[in-house]
């Protein structure tokens, strides 16, 4: 009998602020339910508000054709509205902000 195996883990640097980020969530809604935001807008991999550098892991996008050119992801660039973490993963996110818990 194995272990159960945990979702990956987001870390979001400078903040140094991780989460899970089970398969059933994009990486932004997994950072909504960690009460951390991310800069968003369309949700939808279009506007490229989220656009952010993943610097280790691996994602997979929920969407076809994300709105990344080839250098981009070349270079480590993912949109979070529409990638889905397949490993744990860190990303550069310099306006990320904790909210507060109620």
């Amino acid at each position: 009998m194995s272990a159960p195996t945990r979702p990956p883990m987001v870390r979001v640097e400078p903040l140094g602020h991780r989460f899970e980020a089970p398969d059933s969530l994009t990486i932004l809604e997994a950072a909504a339910f960690a009460n951390l935001r991310l800069p968003r807008s369309c949700r939808n991999g279009t506007c490229r508000t989220c656009l952010c550098r993943m610097t280790s892991g691996r994602v997979r996008y929920a969407i076809e054709w994300p709105g990344v050119s080839r250098e981009e992801k070349a270079d480590g660039y993912i949109l979070p509205c529409v990638a889905i973490a397949e490993t744990d993963v860190v990303i550069e996110v310099p306006d990320a902000v904790v909210i507060p818990a109620r």
